[in-house]
């Protein structure tokens, strides 16, 4: 897999080609949530609708709601006809507060490893693994608040074998917020087994964190405001 190729199949957003005759060619990692919630026709369809007349690239401003999943855009192209791409922008989270009340400076790095470390004290049997963009300086976050989120969903999965999390900004999105835009990052933590009872706690205190979370069948994800000033 080549830079491009794993740029695409870490991207935020879902990407999906077609054959001709609607079948999946490939799609990244986000794409494979998305078909979990909606037919494959159904994208298929979309992508022929808002084509180009011609050969090329067209990007439409629409908006899309599939359950939990909100787009508000998408980029339709192809170069012949034996193939047809799409990719759709996820809408970035409302619900995001970039308040600076109670946050301080943490290397969110250390703080991971330090609830992954406690999780895998209280359950031996799980194993840890870390997919984590390597390039977010440190950040603002209440980080008391923070720790009892992650610890909560970790809690969450105890009873599966592997627990990946995913760490990534998400490229495109930001938050306007008294004239300055901040970036949204995800953090996305993947895993078989998990308890459905713990998500009325893990979103109280997310509400408490200034995060959102979002819960799809193996994955919880933490969404939140990039402050590194």
């Amino acid at each position: 897999m080549n830079f491009s190729e794993a740029w695409i199949e870490h991207d935020y957003n879902p990407f999906i080609c077609f054959n001709e005759n609607g079948r999946v060619k490939s799609l990244n990692q986000e794409a494979q949530y998305l078909l979990g919630a909606i037919s494959i026709k159904k994208i298929f369809d979309i992508a022929k609708t808002y084509a180009n007349i011609t050969y090329g690239f067209k990007t439409t401003i629409i908006d899309l709601n599939f359950g939990s999943y909100l787009f508000y855009g998408i980029t339709v192209g192809y170069q012949d006809d034996t193939q047809i791409c799409i990719r759709l922008y996820k809408k970035p989270s409302k619900n995001l507060s970039p308040s600076l009340e109670d946050r301080e400076f943490v290397n969110i790095y250390s703080l991971l490893d330090l609830c992954i470390s406690a999780t895998s004290a209280s359950s031996i049997n799980t194993k840890h693994q870390k997919i984590f963009d390597p390039t977010f300086p440190d950040i603002k976050l209440k980080v008391e608040e923070f720790i009892k989120l992650l610890n909560k969903i970790y809690q969450s999965y105890i009873a599966t074998d592997m627990i990946t999390s995913k760490l990534m900004l998400n490229t495109g999105e930001y938050l306007r917020f008294q004239g300055k835009k901040y970036p949204i990052f995800s953090l996305h933590v993947e895993g078989g087994n998990r308890d459905e009872s713990f998500e009325k706690s893990i979103e109280d205190i997310a509400v408490k964190a200034h995060t959102i979370v979002e819960f799809n069948r193996e994955r919880t994800t933490i969404i939140s405001v990039m402050i590194s000033s």
